[in-house]
């Protein structure tokens, strides 16, 4: 039997729109480009973690204070961003010392606001101005353990990047922390023609260490929330 060319299979319903799978930064793949993926419009940087505090990849919700809450008096730890701008300006994003950044104004990062409760679920946020990448030279994503255990071992942590356009970037905290109450999580460098993410995944004990570590040249004092 001869085959009718004219015919062509019905065409599939439409199904809902697919959405762009994560990209995880890990040691042998630490680096993605965030031009290459459209660049523009806002990353939103969150850290979440497993809230039963087994690092067995259980339930994620709320955020890392409330791992190992009970018994423990929980866990207050903060999301923060180091920056240097184009023009040599440089300094900190973070909680402490109520220094929240500005989204449209230097240095185009900016943090939500502090939860010292652990009851929010949607974690901690960080803000980046991807329109005004050409005034920022790099931006160092950390965190660190204001008050409670270093506990990042048993928390399971995640950190995601969501940029405007492109897919997801994903960084999971998983380095041996020992005693650190603090982690370099994503170093984001503008090198002129590019705007990327590396991951970092490096544990220090303290701000000093952190920017001794990073060559940033800040001067740090105590401060509190």
């Amino acid at each position: 039997m001869g085959i009718d060319y004219s015919k062509r299979p019905a065409a599939p319903a439409a199904g809902p729109p697919v959405s762009l799978s994560k990209v995880t930064l890990t040691k042998s793949t630490p680096t993605v480009s965030l031009s290459k993926q459209g660049g523009g419009g806002r990353l939103h940087v969150n850290l979440n973690w497993n809230q039963t505090g087994t690092g067995g990849g259980g339930g994620k919700g709320g955020f890392l204070k409330r791992v190992l809450s009970a018994g423990s008096g929980g866990i207050d730890l903060d999301l923060a961003c180091l920056f240097e701008l184009a023009d040599g300006r440089s300094g900190v994003v973070q909680a402490l010392g109520n220094a929240f950044g500005s989204f449209d104004n230097p240095p185009y990062v900016n943090l939500d606001a502090d939860d010292r409760t652990g009851a929010a679920t949607g974690g901690e946020n960080l803000h980046v101005n991807l329109a005004r990448i050409g005034e920022i030279r790099r931006l160092l994503v950390f965190a660190f353990i204001y008050e409670g255990v270093a506990s990042f071992d048993q928390a399971d942590a995640v950190v995601t990047l969501t940029p405007a356009q492109g897919a997801p970037i994903e960084v999971r905290l998983d380095e041996r922390a020992g005693g650190a109450r603090m982690c370099a999580i994503a170093l984001l460098t503008n090198t002129g023609g590019d705007f990327s993410v590396s991951r970092e995944v490096r544990y220090v004990s303290g701000h000093r260490e952190l920017d001794k570590a990073y060559s940033w040249g800040l001067d740090w004092t105590a401060g509190r929330k």
